[in-house]
């Protein structure tokens, strides 16, 4: 859950309803830039921007709980594209809204000069932990995109992560900012909590934000992190992980947690990212 202090600082917002969010800074074209803040260190963050910001509050919450399960390939083929830091690389995940119920099966292509785009459908929240019943709509995104998929591969569930955001509109409506805390990371048996340690990320059309700036006041730069890649790289230490290797040794020290009852742990851009987002019905 949210740290108090935290709540405090997010009480002191003024509210912004779901509706609203997404008609105002429903971005088409982004540019995402991911910070590592010490959660300690959030509260005095959003002060700054208490007079403008608003918080999304959906009947009075202000924290949500997501939930997200990513896919790849029996040979990592998502991963090591990434890690190998190939100019096309794609991720399949569902992505759950816990707090209401709501799931989206979501594959995301990476192009050209940073551009993202995402697809997303519907789904089902009992079949987040498999691919099969939305198999059809990932191989249909991903031939749209040009993205040649080996045909018959199979995508298993690979890693999990759980968090708690919150989101911000700042002013003028055309930027967000997402905040995310209670990190958690589980794969193979293995888990990884990051209880002191924020993902911030904002989210504008073109130009830094007055959040970016205040970051980089405070002598905070964008950090090169991938939920997927990032996480996995810290839970299978057998992976490559040349592009997070900083990232990794600075905040994620932290010794995972092995819950399989065996000894086997094997197999189961400055970083800003442009992004394209097309929902299917």
């Amino acid at each position: 859950m949210t740290a108090p202090s935290l709540a405090g600082a997010l009480a002191r917002l003024a509210p912004v309803g779901l509706a609203e969010l997404v008609d105002r800074a429903a971005l088409q074209t982004r540019v995402d830039r991911k910070y590592l803040v010490p959660s300690a260190a959030l509260p005095r963050l959003l002060e700054r921007f208490a007079a403008d910001a608003r918080v999304l509050d959906v009947d009075g919450a202000r924290s949500f709980r997501y939930q997200s399960v990513y896919f790849d390939t029996p040979g990592l083929l998502s991963y090591h594209r990434a890690a190998h830091r190939r100019r096309r690389r794609f991720k399949v995940r569902t992505r759950t809204y816990l707090d209401s119920a709501q799931c989206w099966l979501e594959v995301k292509v990476s192009g050209a000069r940073g551009s993202t785009t995402k697809h997303r459908l519907p789904y089902r929240p009992g079949d987040r932990d498999a691919v099969r019943p939305g198999r059809d709509f990932v191989d249909e995104a991903l031939a749209r995109e040009s993205f040649d998929l080996r045909e018959g591969a199979a995508l298993d569930p690979v890693l999990v992560t759980d968090y708690d955001r919150a989101t911000l509109l700042l002013p003028g409506g055309a930027s967000r900012v997402t905040v995310d805390t209670g990190l958690r990371w589980r794969a193979a048996g293995r888990e990884l909590r990051l209880p002191g340690l924020a993902v911030v990320e904002t989210k504008t059309a073109s130009a830094a934000t007055a959040v970016d700036r205040a970051l980089w006041q405070e002598g905070t730069r964008p950090a090169r992190i991938s939920k997927y890649a990032t996480g996995l790289a810290a839970l299978r230490v057998d992976l490559p992980a040349a592009p997070w290797r900083r990232t990794l040794r600075r905040h994620f020290q932290a010794a995972p947690t092995d819950h399989t009852p065996t000894t086997d742990h094997a197999a189961t851009t400055d970083h800003a990212e442009v992004e394209q987002e097309a929902s299917c019905a």
